[in-house]
């Protein structure tokens, strides 16, 4: 993991010769006095830094043991006071290295997990180190948009105390801005989940999985940390109108893998290979001129469209006969056309029609 660009020390060092301190400088200094005031520190300025008890008040159990003769980090909170103080602050200077530890995260985009430890009506206030972060409503993926304010309530409360994955997204010392996002840190987990998910996977692959939404254009399916897709030409050896029709959201499937595209993180997955080709299964058994009982199936702008019992669909063509074809009308064909290879079929009524044509 690459160090952060700048560690604390070489921001104390910078500071060290700064002419004169700024509000959110970084200063070394030696502790000369401890009392009523606080702490006096000569920090090789023109004035001594006063770091006030309530400030060291701040500070853990175990580092308020500050005596003469320590060396002590601070951080400049006012440069002139109304008593002509120079105010600086111990606790906030080991909180710069909070900060610094925040800033890697953000510019190494990684993320964290930290359990939240309260809630206001924005968002959730979570712990970081000697800091608190905060996590806007906006980036929380569990909280639903539009809900009154009890149950917005209701709703963050439940997430105080449980541990959750955060990214940070904006670090500002300055204006003590800490600011985290679960909402991106889910989709990069998810993108990181998926690319882990693609490696391991092969084309040929079975995978079992759940449907997590349906498209007009196909079904998502999630089989293990990553969405595949099952294209509707994928569902069924048939032709399917809409994938409601052949699955339903949290439907459990098996299926396979067909195509992999590893730089978009795609995952191409089919049903419809998962049974047997009719179309091969047909091959040597059905030649043209074979009359077969058939159903109409839908209607296309080029006519109806039929079903064989062995499930092979395709164009009914001389439909000049004038028979009714209503959808579900049943009826005997004859095979007009048929290449397993190009999977295509086309059927026309037979040329005795008479007594043939509708069955039921």
């Amino acid at each position: 993991m690459p160090e952060p660009s700048e560690s604390l020390e070489d921001l104390l060092a910078q500071a060290d010769g700064a002419a004169a301190p700024r509000r959110g400088d970084l200063l070394r200094g030696i502790v000369i006095e401890r009392g009523p005031r606080g702490l006096v520190i000569d920090l090789g300025l023109k004035r001594d830094g006063v770091a006030p008890p309530a400030d060291l008040a701040r500070l853990p159990n175990g580092e308020t043991s500050l005596k003469v003769g320590d060396a002590v980090a601070v951080m400049v909170v006012d440069p002139e006071d109304d008593e002509g103080n120079l105010v600086v602050s111990v606790s906030q200077a080991r909180e710069s290295g909070d900060w610094l530890e925040a800033q890697r995260l953000m510019e190494q985009d990684a993320v964290l997990e930290a359990a939240p430890s309260g809630f206001n009506r924005g968002g959730l206030i979570v712990p970081f180190g000697r800091l608190r972060g905060f996590a806007p409503a906006s980036h929380l993926t569990d909280l639903p948009r539009g809900l009154d304010e009890d149950a917005r309530t209701a709703s963050l409360e439940k997430m105080v105390g449980h541990k959750m994955p955060f990214k940070v997204i904006e670090v500002d010392p300055q204006r003590q801005r800490l600011v985290l996002s679960e909402r991106k840190a889910i989709r990069q987990w998810r993108q990181e989940q998926k690319s882990r998910v693609i490696t391991s996977l092969r084309e040929g692959d079975v995978r079992k999985g759940v449907v997590t939404s349906l498209r007009e254009f196909g079904a998502f399916v999630d089989i293990g940390g990553a969405d595949g897709l099952i294209h509707i030409s994928e569902m069924a050896w048939h032709r399917v109108e809409d994938p409601g029709q052949v699955l339903r959201v949290g439907q459990e499937v098996e299926a396979i893998v067909v195509r992999l595209d590893h730089q978009a993180h795609r995952i191409g997955l089919s049903l419809k290979r998962m049974q047997p080709n009719p179309w091969k299964a047909a091959e040597g058994s059905l030649h043209v001129g074979d009359l077969l009982s058939a159903e109409v199936v839908r209607q296309s702008p080029a006519g109806p469209v039929i079903r064989l019992e062995n499930g092979l669909e395709g164009p009914l063509r001389g439909t000049e006969v004038g028979l009714p074809l209503d959808e579900g009308c049943r009826l005997t064909v004859c095979v007009r056309t048929f290449d397993p290879e190009r999977e295509h079929l086309e059927v026309e009524i037979p040329a005795a029609a008479e007594g043939l044509a509708v069955v039921s």
